[in-house]
This record gives structure tokens, C-alpha cells and sequence, in this order.
């Protein structure tokens, strides 16, 4: 099991606290051991005191040898209505290094001098002061050595050591298993989804479908499958893009034959004698080159990428004089009027082609949307200036556009408003603004009508 894994990981850090469990275990149980020791010690002491209280101070040398052997001491001292005893005593082997107060210890200190001993192998010989038991007297102290301490406190630690990891090893074990089957099996679950997903991910029955019942798991299960969502919508979008490229592409081919033979005809309509002929034939020529212009351009690219602008200096106010007269509702048609307010001696530098056509799609939404309403409506085209960029407002008295088409306004086939419509008018104008360095954004609309702004930078027509 590697340990760059959270099984891996899972199980360092298991082995971790387990080990820590085992010093918290193990420490407090060695230090109450020894006190338990000691105290056992001086109640021991204190019953063998007893003998000789109990017959006037005078006892057989041998028999006070045994009952202090007993004891395992080498001195006791009794302290009874304020006079200190030294009740039983014999020869004490090396001078006392330390004494200990069990009276006073604190939890800390109790801990370190059990540690003391343990790390000590030297047999030392202490002093040790507590309380009589039974109320047997004020104070009992003794000596002793610390050699037999040791050794039972290593008995003592071992088995302690032993019943501590067999108990630490099984929770661990037992963890370790749940962990692994109410969280990672889950984790590796999800990772297999979303490695089949990978694979294909146009195939909607790859989808993940959220299950867990952990809730931080469920949650990243449902972004996960938020977001498949809606990866596999935009490819399937991509998709139907290239294949109307393509499509696009061999209709501009025919169309671009066909618009050749009638820009041939229409050459031959300007030596007409009817005025009003003569009228229309510039207009009808240009609008037949400015479509073939348009399919060239798209055969020339083979996708439905826009080329870069090729900028000049032109009067927008012709322009947009242009595209009113191009966009007159038919006679039958609901009355629209056209307003524009834009300055006469108004100059930008930008692609002439390109503006025509951001120009002319906004008007005709507008112009689409007033008509499907049944009822008269008026269109403002204006325009104007500032130090740093060039702006255009198509504004209508239309019923304003959906919620729906504004959370994805210029989405191509996503923020089309009438029924029948593709919504690759507003996506084709924002990207052809984007091409010369502005913006195209929606300033408003509501009940009271709509209104769009184009926004041209100085510096990229100066550039």
C-alpha cells in the first residue's frame, strides 16, 4: 500500500495515534503503580511498627530484622502525637539520595519520578513520607532501596504495554475498516464514475447519479454531476457548431453562384430608362456583392470563425441611414417608425462590412420583436463619443427580452427570444465587436423596451 494513497495515509496516521494512545496509557498507569507500591510499603512498615508498640519498646534483634525484611525497609519512623519514633531500624547500605512526599505529589511530578526510576538502573536507597493508615498515627516515613521498585514497575509496564496494544491494535484495526468502507470505497467509487465519464463523455448514462450519504460526499457528487452536465451540453453545442460550419460552408458555395449570376443581371438593370430602376440598382448591387462577400469569406475560412476587421474611416451616420432603409417592415406590417440621432460629421475607424452587420442584427431583433407584438413601436439608433472609444445604442419600445434568453443572451443557440430563432444573431454581433476590441452588453430591458450599446476603443482603430 503506498503511502502517497489516503489508504496509505489513513493508516500512518492510525499507527501514529495508536502509539500515543499507548504512552497516554502507559505512563499514567506506571506512575500510579509506583505510588500504589510506596504506599503498600509504609502500610507495611506501619503493621510491623505495631510489634514493637505493643511491647514497650523492647523487641528481639532478630525478630525486628525479619519484620523490616518483611517490610522491605530499612528504617520506620512514626510520628504520634507530635513526637517522632524511630520505631524499627537497621543498618542502611548507601546514603538516601531523595525523598518523596506522597502527600504532596502532584499528577506531573508523580509522572517524572516514575520515569526516574525507570531510566535509572542504579539501586538507590529513598526516603518515603505519608500518611498512617487506620489513623495509626501523624506521619510514618521509611527507607528503602529502589532496585525492587524497578523491577516490578518493568513487570508491571510490560504487561501493561501488552493488554494496551492488543486493545489499541484491535480499535485501530477496526477503524482502519470502517473508514475504508464508509469513506474510501465511496472516494474510489466516484473516481471510477468520472474515469468512465472521461472515456465518453457525450454518453449521458455516464452521468453520476448522487447516492452517498455522507453529505460532504453527496455535495462533491452532485458538482461533479452539475458540471458533466453541463460539459457534455457545451460539447454536444461545439458539435452542432461544426457541423453548421460545415454545412454553412457548402451553402455558401452554391449561394455564391447563384448571387454571381444576379449580380450579373443587376449589372445589366443600371442602363434601364425608369428612374425608379436606376434608384434601386445601386442599392440591390450592393447588397448582392455585400452577400457574396460574405460567403467568399466563409468558404475562405471553412468555419464560422469571423476574420479580423479590416479597418477604414466611414460616416456611421450613412451606415445607419443604410441599415433603416434595409430593415423597413413590409407594408402589411405593424407601423414602426426610426429614429436616428447621431451627428452628421460623426467618424469612426472600424470595418464597414462588419458594423453593417452588428448594426443591422440588432435592428432587426428589435424590429422582430415590436412585429410579434402586433402593435406600433419605434427604434432609435444613436451614437456619439468620448476621449477614449466610440459608442453605438440601438434602443426599441419592444416588450423587453425573457429571463430565460438573458442568462444566455449571446450563446449561439441559446439566446434566441422569438420562436423559430437560433440566437446566433446576438452571438455573431458580440463577437464581431469583441474583433476590434469593445463590447457589446445589454443595458436594460424591461416592460419599457430594450436597449443594447457597442462600445469601439480609440486605441484599436488608432493601432
Amino acid at each position: 500500500m503506498a503511502l502517497n494513497t489516503l489508504s496509505g495515509r489513513f493508516l500512518v496516521l492510525t499507527t501514529v495515534f495508536v502509539v500515543l494512545a499507548e504512552f497516554a496509557i502507559l505512563l499514567p498507569g506506571l506512575s500510579n503503580f509506583r505510588e500504589d507500591y510506596l504506599l503498600s510499603r509504609l502500610e507495611r512498615a506501619q503493621i510491623a511498627s505495631l510489634a514493637l508498640l505493643t511491647t514497650d519498646q523492647m523487641i528481639d534483634a532478630d525478630l525486628e530484622e525479619e519484620l523490616l525484611a518483611n517490610a522491605g525497609v530499612f528504617n520506620v519512623v512514626l510520628r504520634r502525637d507530635a513526637v517522632r519514633q524511630l520505631v524499627l531500624s537497621s543498618p542502611i547500605p548507601s546514603p538516601v539520595v531523595a525523598t518523596y512526599d506522597l502527600r504532596e505529589d502532584m499528577v506531573w511530578h508523580k509522572i517524572r519520578d516514575a520515569l526516574a526510576v525507570l531510566v535509572d538502573p542504579e539501586n538507590h536507597v529513598i526516603r518515603v513520607i505519608g500518611d498512617p493508615v487506620q489513623r495509626g498515627g501523624l506521619v510514618i516515613e521509611v527507607t528503602m532501596e529502589t532496585g525492587d521498585l524497578r523491577v516490578a514497575m518493568i513487570d508491571y509496564g510490560l504487561r501493561l504495554l501488552m493488554l494496551s496494544a492488543a486493545i489499541a491494535i484491535l480499535l485501530a484495526v477496526l477503524l482502519f475498516a470502517a473508514m475504508r468502507r464508509l469513506v474510501l470505497q465511496p472516494i474510489s467509487g466516484v473516481v471510477r464514475k468520472v474515469a468512465a465519464y472521461a472515456e465518453a463523455p457525450e454518453d449521458a448514462r455516464r452521468f453520476i447519479d448522487p447516492t452517498a450519504r455522507i453529505v460532504e460526499l453527496r455535495v462533491a457528487e452532485e458538482a461533479i454531476s452539475s458540471m458533466q452536465h453541463q460539459l457534455t451540453a457545451a460539447l454536444k453545442q461545439k458539435e452542432r457548431l461544426a457541423q453548421l460550419g460545415q454545412a454553412v460552408a457548402k451553402i455558401s458555395h452554391d449561394l455564391r453562384n447563384i448571387l454571381t449570376t444576379a449580380q450579373l443581371f443587376a449589372d445589366r438593370m443600371e442602363d434601364s430608362d425608369d428612374p425608379s430602376v436606376q434608384r434601386a440598382a445601386p442599392k440591390l448591387m450592393n447588397s448582392i456583392g455585400r452577400a457574396v462577400n460574405l460567403c467568399e469569406t466563409t468558404l475562405a475560412f471553412g468555419k464560422a470563425e469571423e476574420p479580423p476587421p479590416t479597418l477604414s474611416r466611414f460616416n456611421l451616420a450613412d451606415l445607419a441611414a443604410e441599415v433603416v432603409e434595409g430593415e423597413q417592415p413590409p407594408a402589411d406590417a405593424a407601423e414602426i417608425d426610426f429614429v436616428t440621432d447621431i451627428a452628421p460629421g460623426l467618424r469612426i475607424m472600424a470595418d464597414h462590412e462588419q458594423m453593417y452587420r452588428v448594426i443591422s442584427n440588432l435592428v432587426r431583433n428589435a424590429r422582430q420583436a415590436i412585429a410579434a407584438t402586433g402593435a406600433p413601436g419605434t427604434i432609435e439608433i444613436g451614437a456619439g463619443e468620448t476621449a477614449s472609444e466610440w459608442w453605438i445604442r440601438v434602443q426599441d419600445t419592444g416588450p423587453g427580452l425573457p429571463e430565460r434568453a438573458k442568462e444566455r443572451l449571446f450563446q449561439p443557440f441559446s439566446g434566441g427570444t422569438r420562436k423559430g430563432g437560433t440566437g446566433l444573431g446576438l452571438a455573431i454581433s458580440a463577437e464581431l465587436v469583441r474583433g476590434h476590441g469593445g463590447r457589446l452588453e445589454l443595458v436594460r430591458s424591461d416592460s419599457d423596451g430594450t436597449e443594447f450599446q457597442v462600445h469601439l476603443p480609440k486605441s484599436a482603430g488608432e493601432a
